[in-house]
């Protein structure tokens, strides 16, 4: 997977998987710099679901912010 570059939105990411996925825990949603794949384990084994699924709704949430800070603009 290509890197996501989550840092500048991690908060209102962070906010937006745990609505999804309510098991997750603060725990799990740690961002260590450089992690981006353990994080992504993390919330795959968490929510049983395949690191492909996990990647692909951690893709959307992150357009979708992308799109409204750009248009907040």
């Amino acid at each position: 997977m290509n890197k996501i570059e989550i840092r500048g939105v991690w908060n209102i990411l962070k906010g937006n998987l745990k609505k999804k996925w309510a098991q997750l825990t603060d725990d799990d949603l740690v961002f260590i710099d450089g992690k981006q794949d353990e994080l992504m384990g993390r919330i795959q084994k968490r929510i049983g679901e395949t690191r492909e699924t996990v990647e692909s709704n951690i893709r959307e949430y992150h357009a979708a912010i992308v799109v409204a800070s750009k248009k907040a603009k």
